[in-house]
């Protein structure tokens, strides 16, 4: 789904500029050290608008959470949310999900969150699929022994395909789950998420936790192309 320009975008952007971290690259390995008043550090790849990135952080205070989007007019909003509220333990970057071992060092996220990315319908796009193979390896490369990836998307045909490749890379499934919200709205929502469940739209999720020998992102993985802008989460 494909944003539609917003008005005023770099003075809005420049209004939160605080919030973003130009160069993230520089703080690989060093992100809790020098924010030493957070306990982890979690990781948003495609925060979208903002809704569940806002209220997450708002919730935990004691987590540094890092929201990843590479579409600036969807950031701009997520960015307005957590300025408005005045929320200390939230940062922005401005790049693709490919380049998450150039930013964060071994074991330094906690927690990866995938919330209804974009499905690439066609089977020459899977690889761009962020539950491909390959991106699985590089969130692997970050995560501790124990740290986890957590899923949704309203695509059943998605969620079914990346089970498999989770499963296939050797993370250990759980909290699996084809309606989460059956017994009435679980967690925190995205925007979507919010306007799906209203319309009954049955949401899938999961947990997936990392190997304990995962496979190693080949240099190829590194450089893979990432993939185009999320859906508005």
């Amino acid at each position: 789904m494909r944003m539609r320009k917003k008005p005023n975008l770099v003075p809005r952007m420049e209004r939160c500029a605080a919030l973003l971290e130009t160069q993230p690259q520089q703080l690989r390995g060093r992100w809790l050290q020098e924010r030493p008043a957070f306990g982890e550090l979690r990781l948003e790849l495609g925060c979208g608008k903002g809704r569940f990135t806002a209220d997450l952080a708002e919730q935990n205070p004691q987590t540094l959470l890092v929201a990843v989007e590479k579409v600036q007019d969807a950031m701009v909003v997520a960015m307005e949310r957590v300025h408005e509220r005045g929320l200390e333990n939230v940062r922005f970057l401005d790049m693709d999900a490919v380049h998450v071992t150039e930013v964060f060092a071994p074991g330094e996220v906690s927690r990866i969150y995938i919330n209804f990315p974009d499905p690439w319908l066609k089977t020459k796009q899977y690889k761009r699929r962020l539950t491909a193979p390959s991106f699985l390896r590089l969130y692997a490369a970050v995560l501790p022994l124990g740290g986890a990836v957590e899923f949704k998307t309203d695509n059943a045909a998605l969620f079914e395909w990346s089970l498999e490749q989770f499963t296939a890379e050797g993370w250990t499934l759980e909290c699996v789950t084809r309606d989460r919200h059956a017994n009435g709205p679980v967690g925190v929502m995205t925007d979507y998420e919010a306007k799906f469940h209203e319309q009954g739209v049955k949401i899938c999720h999961c947990l997936a936790v990392r190997p304990e020998h995962p496979t190693a992102p080949s240099p190829a993985e590194r450089e893979s192309p990432a993939p185009a802008e999320a859906q508005e989460a």
